[in-house]
């Protein structure tokens, strides 16, 4: 099977699965209890919180765990509008964020706030003076993703919060870099950001663990509770294998990440040069230059995604046609209709996402089963 799905998840990383095995086998204390077993568990959350916290550039006690990324996400939004509510009601998103982060910010209209959701430009990228010319007076909060999760574009996030902050110093300024670290260099300060969302899963980490950044002095309101873990922000048992995991994934993704990112744009630049040849009227969705070098993400016209996805698997290639958190979903890409493309085009999507693990066979295997499943998919199309 050739996997071109490392957006969607990540093979875990040898290390990480025997870390995190040994950890289930002998520390299989609870971190909260006092006894030596507890201690012990203490230790290994507190290792991968200084690990994780290193590769992000952030302090070790502004990393708040939980169970996903999505969590985090909703920990961010949720979490900072019921703590400033009584500042103002006003929240600007993306069009095209995540649905961890649209969907948190239509429960939060539901409850009354006012949302603004800033248009992305025709090549996959939010413009800071456009999210500054969006800022209110009753501006709380501001929530930018720093790579698409669909097309891999990478936002100016220094940038959009250089030119909130000049128009609201105050207003709180999110993102969701789940798909950035393991991607691309990533420094939590130097963007100047207040909240940032990561998750284990996409860096060689195990799923069902998550991180949210909250920049020390930032307040924010538990959205989960109960035994006051994480600083009273996210009560519950902590997943000692999970944190200890991830911190390790997060200090190996940070340390490899240049030597895997030229890698991965020389196999990117063969598939789609290969892509090309195959299919002359391809589109590629998004600009290739601010994009991290595992995603190509593009339509074939005349084709279903969906029966690309099928014929692919046949094929034994694993790609996908958008977000995995939206599968099964028959809709166009909200992503795709953000940046304009339309909605037969949009049908016609796939998203192939390299890492670590990629190889030049992988690529190899695409191009030799395209053209086949191309003729299959215009046929029933």
């Amino acid at each position: 099977m050739h996997y071109l799905d490392h957006a969607a998840t990540t093979p875990t990383l040898p290390e990480v699965t025997d870390l995190m095995v040994g950890i289930l086998r002998e520390d299989f204390g609870n971190p909260s209890s006092v006894h030596g077993y507890g201690r012990r568990a203490k230790e290994l959350v507190e290792d991968g919180r200084d690990r994780l916290a290193a590769a992000i550039g952030a302090r070790a006690d502004e990393i708040v765990f939980t169970g996903g990324g999505t969590e985090a996400d909703n920990l961010g939004l949720r979490g900072a509008a019921a703590k400033l509510r009584g500042n103002g009601d006003h929240i600007i998103v993306s069009a095209f964020e995540h649905h961890a982060v649209l969907d948190s910010a239509a429960s939060l209209e539901r409850d009354g706030f006012a949302i603004t959701r800033v248009g992305v430009t025709a090549d996959g990228r939010v413009e800071p003076d456009a999210v500054a010319a969006a800022v209110r007076p009753s501006t709380i909060l501001v929530s930018v993703m720093t790579v698409n999760n669909e097309i891999g574009t990478v936002q100016d996030v220094a940038g959009i919060v250089a030119a909130v902050r000049a128009v609201k110093p105050n207003a709180l300024i999110h993102t969701d870099a789940v798909q950035a670290l393991g991607n691309m260099p990533v420094d939590v300060h130097a963007w100047g950001v207040d909240l940032a969302a990561f998750a284990a899963h996409k860096l060689g980490g195990p799923k069902g663990v998550g991180a949210l950044f909250v920049r020390s002095g930032v307040p924010i309101e538990p959205i989960v509770h109960g035994g006051g873990q994480e600083r009273g922000l996210r009560s519950g048992t902590l997943n000692v294998a999970g944190i200890a995991g991830f911190g390790l994934a997060a200090a190996i993704a940070a340390k490899e990440v240049d030597v895997k990112t030229e890698r991965l744009a020389g196999l990117r630049g063969r598939l789609l040069e290969g892509m090309r040849q195959i299919v002359p009227d391809l589109v590629v969705n998004g600009e290739m230059e601010q994009r991290v070098a595992g995603n190509l993400n593009v339509c074939i016209p005349g084709t279903e995604g969906e029966t690309l996805l099928l014929l692919l698997d046949r094929e034994q290639i694993a790609c996908s046609s958008g977000s995995a958190c939206a599968s099964g979903a028959l809709d166009p890409s909200h992503v795709l209709l953000a940046i304009g493309t339309s909605k037969a085009l949009a049908k016609g999507s796939l998203r192939f996402s390299l890492g670590r693990a990629s190889t030049e066979q992988d690529v190899e295997a695409v191009l030799t089963a395209l053209p086949k499943v191309i003729a299959q998919a215009r046929r029933a199309a």
